[in-house]
Parts: C-alpha cells; structure tokens; sequence
C-alpha cells in the first residue's frame, strides 16, 4: 500500500452545503474503492497567488489515504471532470514525507485544543 496526499482548491462561490457535497463526493469515492483515509483537512477560504478561472480565493482542502496506485487515475478523473474544481494535486508520500505528516497532524491536534 503506497501513502498518498491530495491537496484541491474549492471555487469560492460555493456553498457550504456544495463544498460539504464535493468533499464527500471525493471522499466516497476513494473508501468505495478500497483506499483507508489517514486524515482529512478543511484549510479553508484561502487567497491564491495568482488567479484561477477569474477567482482570487479558493476553498482548500487536504486528504491523506493510503492506497494501490490503481486508485489514483480514476481519482484525478473524477478531479478533471468535476467543474466545482479548480486546482488539484495528488503526492505519492515516502517516509520523510509520511513521518512530518504525522508531526504536522499531532501539531495541529494540539493547536485545536489550546
């Protein structure tokens, strides 16, 4: 099984309830086909660097899931065909990676609570 990260960027003129749809959409679809959620991010409203599609600002989004490299593909298809979708990238994580994930998860964990 192969560690994976997926960060995508949201169009801002999206609802909540839209926003909430699109994620769990992407989610599912990973869980149907067979991929273990590790952690899930809502970043949130952010400013980009530069504009995408007109937009100055995107809702960011972070999925961290371990999976065959079948999955990936058919992911970023569903990525591609989705116009609620602005930006998305999907890494293949090593140890490094995988070990300051985890780091960054219990950072932010900690963080929450304060």
């Amino acid at each position: 099984m192969n560690h994976y990260e997926t960060v995508f960027i949201l169009n801002p003129v999206l609802s909540d309830v839209q926003i909430e749809e699109t994620v769990k959409k992407f989610e599912d679809f990973l869980i149907k086909n067979g991929a273990k959620m590790v952690a899930k991010e809502n970043w949130g409203l952010k400013k980009l660097a530069y504009p995408i599609q007109n937009k100055k600002s995107g809702f960011y989004h972070l999925f961290e899931f371990t999976s065959n490299g079948e999955v990936v593909m058919p992911y970023e298809q569903e990525f591609r065909r989705d116009e609620r979708v602005m930006r998305f990238l999907t890494v293949k994580l090593d140890k490094h990676a995988i070990a300051w994930a985890e780091k960054r998860r219990t950072r932010n964990k900690k963080t929450a609570k304060a």
